[in-house]
């Protein structure tokens, strides 16, 4: 087992803080530069992101930017880097949404049907990029940098002279509307419904010992405090975010549990070694852009299953693109990709307040670019530092 000595707790703290204090220290300067107080910025960024409302709608930004950065994460575990997230999800969401509303089928078959079919078209248009990889000898960030740009011609051509209808009464362009049994439902009721559950539960348990204290020492007093939940504002849950959570549970166990996620990692860290000792490198780095393509094409789905219920000119943009900061900034893994995904979400929402004191909501543009940067930097330099332990610690132990 191995242990945890002072120094290495403050390595494991030392990326994180300092990624946060250059992160906050560059996001202000860029606040000062639109004459603004930096704190004044902060306050209305955290009053905004913490309300009810925003905290719902930063859950809902945040789930495709998880979805798509478990896609990159499978192939970051591989020794890849699958860039094209942003085109394969954008062609999942548009056949899924198109072919979607061709047919009618009962509600849990007919989300499931529209799963496949984002998913096929995902892992199909990565398995471009994985056959150039492994037959042509092509490197994978210059494929998937082309298949995006391709992809977003294709898209747009596809929907705009074959897919697109005019909605009645409006100019906007979509597809036709899918049929309310591939609608994801909100989750909001069923939170709404456990929140009440246990104010009930929480209500029983406090009257109970209140009424116990009474009969034993002739006065009660509440051995449990009020533990009241609060009325739930409107707004509402992609139910797509119960999707997220069991991706994130199924990449924790693959990667990190089964042989397969043995073998991807091995082919990953050294591939040359992985042949060695059996593993088809090739055979790993073609399955590893597959499913990265069938996981990016799901990222779509929130947006047409549980908001538009169709792929329409108003599509979220730069998902993809977002989700490479998210995986490199949880590390490949599902919770620390949990959290920067959450973040990114409440950054994104909370700089909608920017404007109200006539600063820039881009701003938080700038906050995900310095946090990404700082946390990158950080990381390697602890890497290095940490080998250099290592190194030192195994002298110790050859020279003893």
């Amino acid at each position: 087992m191995k242990q945890l000595t002072p120094q290495k707790f403050a390595l494991a703290l030392a990326a994180p803080l300092a990624a946060a204090v250059v992160s906050i220290i560059v996001s202000s300067l860029a606040v000062l530069a639109s004459k603004k107080s930096p704190l004044l910025a902060y306050k209305t960024m955290w009053e905004f992101g913490t309300e009810g409302g925003s905290l719902m709608e930063m859950v809902n930004q945040a789930t495709p930017y998880y979805i798509a950065a478990i896609a990159i994460a499978i192939t970051f575990r591989a020794g890849l880097f699958n860039i094209g997230v942003e085109g394969q999800l954008r062609l999942g969401a548009l056949f899924s949404a198109y072919i979607g509303a061709m047919f009618t089928l009962p509600p849990v078959l007919h989300v499931l049907a529209v799963f496949i079919i984002a998913m096929t078209i995902g892992g199909l248009w990565a398995s471009i990029a994985a056959y150039l990889k492994v037959k042509r000898g092509v490197n994978e960030v210059i494929s998937t940098i082309m298949l995006n740009s391709l992809a977003v011609g294709v898209t747009s051509f596809l929907f705009s002279k074959y897919f697109a209808v005019i909605t009645e009464g409006s100019n906007n362009l979509s597809t036709k509307e899918l049929p309310k049994t591939a609608w994801f439902p909100d989750l909001l009721p069923l939170f709404t419904n456990i929140g009440d559950m246990v104010k009930s539960l929480f209500s029983i348990i406090r009257e109970s010992l209140f009424n116990v204290s009474n009969k034993l020492f002739g006065t009660g007093f509440e051995v449990i405090p009020d533990l009241s939940v609060p009325e739930p504002s409107t707004g509402s849950i992609n139910g797509m975010l119960l999707v997220a959570i069991a991706l994130g549970f199924i990449f924790w166990f693959v990667v990190n549990r089964t042989r397969f996620g043995f073998e991807l990692r091995a082919s990953g860290a050294n591939p040359i070694a992985a042949r060695v000792s059996g593993v088809n490198s090739k055979k790993m780095t073609f399955i590893a852009l597959v499913i990265s393509g069938a996981i990016a094409g799901l990222s779509g789905l929130p947006a047409v299953l549980g908001e538009t219920h169709s792929y329409n000119m108003g599509f979220r943009s730069g998902i993809g693109f977002s989700a490479i900061a998210v995986a490199l900034l949880g590390r490949n893994s599902a919770g620390g990709m949990a959290f920067s995904a959450l973040l990114f979400g409440f950054l994104e929402v909370s700089s909608r307040a920017l404007e109200l004191i006539d600063i820039a909501p881009e701003t938080y543009v700038i906050m995900q670019g310095s946090i990404l940067l700082s946390s990158v930097i950080a990381y390697e330099v602890v890497r290095r530092l940490k080998l250099t332990l290592q190194s030192k610690e195994l002298a110790k132990v050859v020279t003893a």
